[in-house]
């Protein structure tokens, strides 16, 4: 924005110059910030530091050629899943059982320009059929009808997830992004806590949150609780989870809009070593540069330009803790994905996750983001 007795332009002209200096001012802070934390002579081992926090995986060559054809037109999807591996730093979290199940599901797609995007939440108690999976220690997992969603990660890890996510919907995954509990909770508390408004309490003893009505700066173990929730708001289902985990994820967005790291060089680092060492990717993802590059390529999308959606279903009714997908609504939501078009109202409407209100419980904060701590 321009300071006070700045020079304006004519109303309605466009400023094609200043566009040009205010991202110049946007790729020379990024380079500015890497400098003075550690030098030039450090800049090396920023990177290097930064490239060894990444896994990735390589899914691309475990799947081979037969998959959908990739869109083609500049647009993008991404699988997203949280995992709920108790082992590890997660232990606190639950029994480890040895197993991880993908706890969070969302496909991501990025339009066409990247200023738009939908995002579709799959419910991880879905009924679909699991294609045939390799074993990441050998062997195969037969291909099974009416088996849970969240047994694709199961049994396959991030291969069969994306694997079955493609056979669900014809949409090829361009990349995969997984990211575990305590990662969660670290990026939360790198950024200082996000800000945001729930109209009513939520107390939850299984989830270890309670929230008062109000405005709050959520930590990170109060975000992984508000993620994790269900007994807590509406129905006490997983389709009330997805809302609380959607109306989270705008507000994660405003909060890294807003934090302001290129003012704080120290704090660029500590949240890009945080979000590094937090992900798994694909191998398309699993550098540095080309984690930038998209971060570079949505710069210009904001929270109100996101639709989000979840998948349409309903009960299951043999097990009211199980959901069958709407197979015509469903069809609808892929069709507008592979066109790269926004999901019809229609495609929603009737299905169980539209009865539940649990996402306005939670909403933006109405005061400004608080410094994040350096």
């Amino acid at each position: 924005m321009s300071g006070t007795g700045d020079p304006q332009p004519p109303a309605g002209a466009t400023s094609l110059g200043a566009r040009r200096r205010r991202r110049g001012l946007r790729i020379t802070a990024w380079v500015a910030a890497g400098v003075v934390l550690l030098g030039a002579g450090g800049a090396g081992y920023l990177y290097f530091r930064l490239n060894g926090n990444i896994h990735s995986v390589d899914i691309d060559s475990a799947l081979g050629a037969d998959r959908p054809v990739k869109l083609g037109n500049g647009s993008m999807d991404i699988l997203v899943l949280g995992s709920d591996s108790r082992s590890g730093a997660n232990r606190g979290y639950g029994h480890d059982s040895g197993t991880a199940r993908s706890d969070t599901a969302m496909i991501v797609h990025l339009a066409k320009g990247h200023k738009k995007a939908s995002v579709v939440s799959i419910p991880r108690d879905t009924l679909i059929n699991r294609p045939l999976c390799a074993k990441p220690g050998g062997g195969t997992a037969p291909a099974v009808r009416q088996a849970m969603f969240n047994s694709a990660y199961e049994v396959g890890g991030p291969v069969c997830a994306v694997k079955t996510v493609e056979s669900m919907t014809g949409l090829r995954m361009d990349h995969y992004v997984e990211v575990d509990f305590t990662g969660f909770k670290d990026l939360v508390n790198a950024l200082g806590g996000v800000p945001l408004t729930t109209t009513a309490a939520i107390n939850d003893s299984k989830s270890h949150l309670t929230l008062a009505a109000g405005t709050h700066t959520l930590d990170g173990d109060q975000a992984l609780g508000l993620v994790r929730t269900r007994h807590g708001v509406a129905d006490g289902s997983d389709l009330g989870r997805i809302q609380l985990q959607q109306a989270f994820l705008k507000a994660l967005m405003d909060r890294i809009a807003g934090v302001g790291v290129l003012t704080s060089p120290s704090k660029l680092f500590s949240v890009a070593d945080t979000a590094t060492s937090a992900v798994t990717t694909d191998t398309g993802l699993g550098s540095v540069g080309r984690l930038m590059g998209l971060a570079q390529s949505v710069r210009s999308l904001k929270s109100g330009h996101i639709h989000m959606v979840t998948l349409p279903v309903r009960y299951d009714p043999a097990d009211r803790n199980r959901v069958q997908p709407i197979e015509a609504k469903a069809a609808m939501v892929w069709a507008a994905l592979r066109a790269d078009k926004p999901i019809p109202a229609a495609a929603v409407q009737g299905s169980a996750a539209d009865r539940v209100d649990a996402g306005k419980v939670v909403g933006p904060s109405d005061t400004p983001s608080p410094p994040a701590r350096r």
